[in-house]
């Protein structure tokens, strides 16, 4: 049998480490969030949208680091989902503003449990203090990261980890490019 633990020869590096624990994080999250159209990144624009002012459809874009012709195509989903809706921004009609429906907020409260949970068993053999030291480092790291590259697209970055593409929209059967 071969094993994949590493020896601490050259393949063992943090990228190495960081490109295992991710691929994790994403295969189980998202087999847990299949009711919410594409996924994780269905559920981090429903989170953007319950857990500030309402974000403009471009300014969501660009935060999530979303292309906007794909992120139009997300909301979509998620609006026949009953997950948010757009709507006029009174002081600039060209405006959408993508607020989260009372379902919405549900279902996202429900999802964010579960992602806990998977949270939890990926960093199950890492004592509870080392997990808590691993989040906070991980979160500076990423927002320092952001903050001087800020067109850097997280999402490209683990589809090439994790290999392929988002796959079809979930629930809708269909494809599209970018998303």
């Amino acid at each position: 049998m071969t094993t994949t633990t590493p020896d601490g020869g050259p393949g063992t590096t943090l990228g190495w480490s960081l490109a295992v624990v991710l691929r994790r994080w994403h295969e189980l999250t998202e087999s847990s969030l299949t009711d919410i159209p594409h996924g994780s990144r269905g559920y981090h624009v429903l989170t953007a949208a319950v857990h500030s002012e309402p974000p403009t459809q471009a300014a969501l874009a660009e935060r999530l680091l979303i292309d906007r012709s794909v992120m139009t195509y997300l909301l979509d989903d998620l609006e026949e989902a009953g997950l948010v809706r757009r709507r006029v921004d009174p002081g600039d009609r060209r405006v959408r503003r993508v607020c989260a429906t009372e379902r919405g907020r549900q279902v996202l409260a429900d999802a964010r449990d579960r992602v806990d949970r998977v949270e939890e068993r990926v960093l199950a053999g890492v004592d509870e203090s080392s997990r808590a030291l691993f989040r906070a480092s991980a979160l500076r790291a990423a927002t320092s990261i952001q903050e001087s590259s800020p067109t850097t697209d997280p999402c490209l970055a683990v589809r090439e980890v994790v290999g392929g593409d988002d796959g079809p929209a979930r629930g809708r059967g269909r494809t599209r490019r970018g998303a």
